[in-house]
């Protein structure tokens, strides 16, 4: 995709395996998280993930993929700064700001889903989420939620394992890539999440975010 359109909302084309082209948009990812849970010292995520499924949905959000973000420190300080002056109810506990990293994530990858079908002229009809966000439960399921759209999680060592395959085939050992695909869903623990219904309230967060 190479309209004007596409490069003014950030999104490049990355080549892959056999010729396939990525339709990239990097999102932050957890690295909000990470920074709290560094800020808060010694922390159990389990359970800090367990708390924030009990506080309100959207409640507060935040622009995940704002630049104020990307440097390192004060992150449960900036989070609740741009709360409060975006008008929102602060967070105050770790709970209440891990909700709103995690309700804002799903809202820019719900966003991101939503500009690539429309940029590509292409429907999505699954989320696939890979890496270390498959073991955040929550997350993904706020991302279904978010997206309105099954979230199918794992492998969790994704990298790793496209590596060894694109090796495995080099040496003849497997097929092509859709047999190499088929040989992954088969082999790796896959956990699917279906959305819950109620995308009403994620599209009124977007648009409180984008201050419509």
């Amino acid at each position: 995709m190479l309209t004007e359109e596409s490069r003014a909302a950030n999104f490049t084309n990355e080549l892959g395996l056999d010729g396939t082209v990525r339709y990239l948009r990097n999102i932050m990812g957890l690295w909000l998280l990470q920074e709290c849970v560094r800020a808060w010292g010694e922390t159990e995520l389990g359970a800090l993930l367990l708390e924030a499924s009990k506080v309100p949905a959207l409640r507060s959000v935040v622009d995940a993929g704002d630049a104020e973000f990307l440097a390192p420190g004060r992150m449960p300080e900036r989070i609740a700064e741009a709360c409060r002056a975006s008008g929102q109810p602060v967070p105050e506990s770790p709970a209440e700001v891990t909700r709103c990293i995690l309700d804002s994530l799903a809202l820019a990858h719900r966003r991101a889903v939503q500009d690539a079908q429309r940029l590509a002229g292409h429907p999505v009809d699954v989320v696939h989420v890979v890496g270390g966000g498959t073991r955040n439960a929550l997350l993904c399921q706020l991302t279904a939620d978010a997206c309105g759209l099954p979230v199918v999680a794992g492998p969790t060592e994704a990298a790793a394992l496209g590596n060894v395959l694109v090796q495995a085939r080099a040496h003849g050992l497997v097929g092509d890539l859709a047999g190499m695909r088929r040989l992954l869903v088969r082999t790796q623990p896959l956990t699917r999440y279906e959305p819950r219904g109620g995308t009403e309230r994620w599209r009124a967060a977007q648009a409180r975010l984008a201050g419509d």
